[in-house]
């Protein structure tokens, strides 16, 4: 992609010499691009050769489930808030962008959305201390609540107290400004929630896997509902 956008204009055989590959693999190469949405314009004869489009490479998406989650919990949390301004833009832009995933990944970016509960945070809770949440949180959420894996992290307290939690993810609940990881915890037989913000470290467990569970949620708390059409 860097050569094509770089040379304008470049013949099969310098491009294999480039990349280090054969012709075979260039080609192979260049039918997953273009089945990618790259348009890409073999040009035959002397002075000819392969020609990206510019304008494919800008229009074409390429957002993964985690992505496009977050943009759509963002502008879910914002609107719980009660604070989202050009909300039916909003909601045309995210549809169009749903539109752009494969089948497979729209299935899972739904299923990854039955997931998301929100609702309204209790004036009495204390939110000076709010940290940063990691980012790493929602590619290991992603993994976790898809493949129904166990989680570890790292997690601190009110008190400011850490241990290493090892949990069976079953929801994301969002009280704004506070989002919370609610699980299963095996160690306690019980469900827990647990302050993003408070979570380090998170990683999924390979291998072992767990059955779902009803989460109990008190009253006001509502699923996010289907994706905006």
């Amino acid at each position: 992609m860097r050569l094509l956008r770089r040379n304008g204009t470049a013949t099969i055989a310098d491009l294999a010499k480039e990349v280090g590959a054969s012709r075979r693999t260039l080609l192979r190469d260049i039918g997953a691009l273009r089945e990618a949405g790259f348009v890409i314009h073999a040009e035959p004869g002397r002075g000819g050769g392969l020609r990206l489009d510019p304008q494919s490479v800008q229009t074409t998406a390429r957002l993964s489930v985690a992505e496009v989650f977050a943009l759509l919990i963002s502008v879910a949390a914002v609107r719980a808030a009660g604070g989202l301004p050009f909300s039916r833009l909003a909601d045309a832009g995210l549809a169009k962008i749903e539109k752009a995933l494969p089948p497979d990944k729209i299935q899972d970016l739904r299923r990854f959305l039955e997931c998301l509960y929100i609702g309204e945070l209790s004036p009495r809770v204390d939110t000076s201390d709010m940290g940063v949440m990691d980012p790493c949180l929602l590619p290991a959420f992603e993994t976790a609540f898809l493949g129904r894996h166990p989680l570890r992290f790292q997690y601190r307290d009110a008190k400011g107290i850490v241990t290493k939690r090892l949990v069976e993810p079953q929801a994301m609940l969002i009280l704004p400004p506070l989002w919370y990881l609610v699980a299963w915890d095996p160690a306690r037989d019980d469900f827990r929630h647990f302050r993003m913000d408070r979570i380090s470290e998170p990683e999924y467990v390979e291998g072992g896997t767990f059955r779902r569970r009803n989460a109990p949620f008190k009253k006001g708390i509502r699923p996010l509902g289907p994706l905006p059409s």
